[in-house]
């Protein structure tokens, strides 16, 4: 699995990355792996994210950003919550195999698809 967390949908490095996850799909699944996004916006703003992109993964909507705060990915500034742009990439036995704290948003998705090819090949 590769979860991967973002600031804010509709925002300029938030589609570059998510489309880029969108492009790249079926190399994705062809690995195995399953995609999920992950913010702090609601159920609607990741439905209206997702229709506008067409993406074919889910968005996981984290408003408490209780899910964010257990991977370290959240930044918390009192007034203003956000997931920090991180990824991880969960192997089947439900271990993370691979974390992301410095992400691209135009590269992420190439960097994720070669580590997942080194992963199944060990």
């Amino acid at each position: 699995m590769v979860l991967y967390f973002y600031p804010k949908d509709d925002t300029p490095g938030c589609t570059t990355e998510a489309c880029s996850f969108r492009d790249n799909i079926n190399r994705l699944i062809a690995q195995d792996a399953v995609v999920l996004g992950v913010s702090l916006d609601s159920q609607k703003s990741h439905a209206e994210f997702a229709e506008n992109h067409k993406l074919p993964f889910d968005l996981l909507a984290d408003e408490s950003g209780k899910v964010a705060k257990s991977y370290g990915a959240l930044l918390d500034l009192k007034v203003f919550k956000y997931a920090k742009r991180h990824s991880f990439i969960i192997n089947p036995q439900g271990h993370i195999a691979k974390i992301y704290r410095d992400v691209n948003p135009k590269q992420h998705v190439r960097e994720v698809l070669q580590d997942l090819h080194s992963l199944q090949t060990q």
